[in-house]
């Protein structure tokens, strides 16, 4: 059974301690997934941020086309900061685009994760969202046995769901993009300008 087929998980929604904290335990938030995590930068970086996003929010793509670019040329390139990007998928098509990024290797992940922010209005409005979700995939170097067996993926599925429910039972993540700045919460979706105010104190002088 194709894994769009599957029950999604929901979590609750409803206020937690997490979501009230300003900040939380850098073991909770660096905890990885069953998965492992994916990082972009370098692993010394000073600065950590982790982003929870779902490849279906328009907040979280405009902030991938937006402000990531310079952020990446600005921080991450430089060595100031490394990024983990999770997966916090609210519907089946969301779920669908993690399992696929997940089924790529590595190098593949961010180029893939980019890729679909920037065809996620050509698939939401599709009258055919699968095949314009396949087409994208194509681009990434999947055929159509390996698009279709990475969505009957069960380890993948569940890994993705696991991500999502420490996001939310642990962490306090209801929202997308949520961000954690060395364990700070910061919601919605961040100006270059905006994260300037939060990265430059955290940067050794």
């Amino acid at each position: 059974m194709s894994a769009l087929a599957l029950p999604l998980l929901f979590v609750p929604v409803g206020t937690t301690q997490a979501q009230n904290a300003n900040t939380v335990p850098l073991k909770d938030l660096m905890q990885p997934g069953p998965l492992g995590d994916r990082v972009l930068g370098k692993d010394d970086a000073p600065v950590t941020i982790v982003e929870y996003a779902s490849f279906t929010c328009v907040h979280c793509a405009n902030f991938h086309l937006g402000t990531m670019p310079g952020l990446k040329e600005k921080y991450i390139d430089s060595g100031k900061v490394k990024l983990v990007f999770r997966e916090f998928p609210f519907d089946a098509m969301a779920t669908a685009m993690s399992m696929l990024a997940r089924c790529t290797p590595a190098e593949r992940y961010y180029p893939l994760i980019d890729l679909f922010f920037r065809r996620q209005e050509a698939i939401m409005t599709s009258q055919k969202p699968l095949d314009e979700l396949q087409a994208a995939a194509r681009l990434a170097g999947f055929t159509q046995e390996s698009f279709e067996a990475c969505l009957k993926n069960q380890t993948i599925y569940d890994g993705v769901n696991a991500v999502k429910k420490h996001g939310a039972e642990t962490l306090g993540v209801n929202s997308t993009p949520t961000f954690f700045i060395n364990g700070k919460r910061v919601g919605g979706n961040q100006s270059l300008a905006d994260l300037d105010k939060l990265l430059e104190p955290l940067l050794p002088k």
